[in-house]
């Protein structure tokens, strides 16, 4: 039995977002660092149950698409036997917006983007005792600045300050909106930046190395998952969740 590790990259939706090269820097990331890697391009790939208990790490690429929540479950059910999932701006947390189970797993989803592409804003790093973040310091970009509803139990690891272009919003005052954070599922890692509107926003250093961290940290759940004996008969309940 191989110990390669796996990753799918799920690549479709909007074009807007280039999903296409934003898998392709992902690809050849995970790739140097050993990892199998496949590209998908059909959301059947999510029914495939054997295959998703099998990956390392779940990486989204893709925006605005159809998938219900009703077919979330082998999904679901493999990110909490320990598959990580790690993503960016609407590519995860903007995948599939009538799917309430997927962005229970993801940890929020994206309302709004006040002023669209080019608004200059500053990304905050949160400090605290996360590696994921060690030695990060903040800095500016100019791109969409993404307004999101988040989990209240996710660990924020960065921030960005609305509003930054006036509206309706505007009147609730200054507000610290989380820009990256992590969050378990059963045994598996979750891993969000919502940062990404177009690629070339990762040639940015400090964008980059959040999202390299990212991409390692919620696979490694995985490992932990298996050296622990851990599965997911402990959450098991005949209770309606959604």
């Amino acid at each position: 039995m191989s110990d390669t590790r796996k990753a799918l990259l799920l690549v479709g939706g909007w074009d807007g977002h280039e999903p296409e090269l934003v898998a392709e820097r992902f690809a050849t990331y995970l790739e140097e660092e050993g990892f199998e890697v496949r590209k998908e391009r059909d959301l059947e790939v999510l029914q495939n149950r054997e295959y998703l208990f099998s990956l390392d790490l779940f990486v989204p690429v893709w925006t605005m698409g159809t998938f219900e929540s009703k077919q979330t479950g082998i999904l679901a059910d493999a990110i909490a036997s320990g598959v990580g999932v790690a993503g960016c701006h609407g590519g995860m947390c903007d995948a599939f917006r009538t799917n309430v189970l997927w962005q229970f797993i993801m940890g929020g989803n994206w309302v709004a983007h006040p002023g669209s592409d080019g608004v200059p804003y500053e990304v905050n790093i949160k400090q605290s005792s996360s590696p994921l973040v060690a030695n990060i310091k903040d800095f500016s970009l100019s791109s969409e600045q993404y307004y999101l509803h988040v989990d209240p139990a996710v660990e924020v690891l960065a921030t960005t300050k609305f509003p930054t272009v006036d509206w309706y919003h505007s009147t609730n005052g200054v507000v610290q909106m989380p820009v990256v954070w992590t969050k378990k599922w059963g045994h598996g890692r979750v891993y969000y930046n919502s940062l990404g509107h177009h690629n070339d926003i990762f040639d940015i250093p400090e964008a980059w190395e959040l999202m390299k961290r990212g991409l390692l940290w919620a696979a490694d759940g995985k490992r932990i998952a298996k050296e622990q004996n851990l599965d997911i008969e402990m959450f098991s309940s005949d209770r309606k969740m959604f």
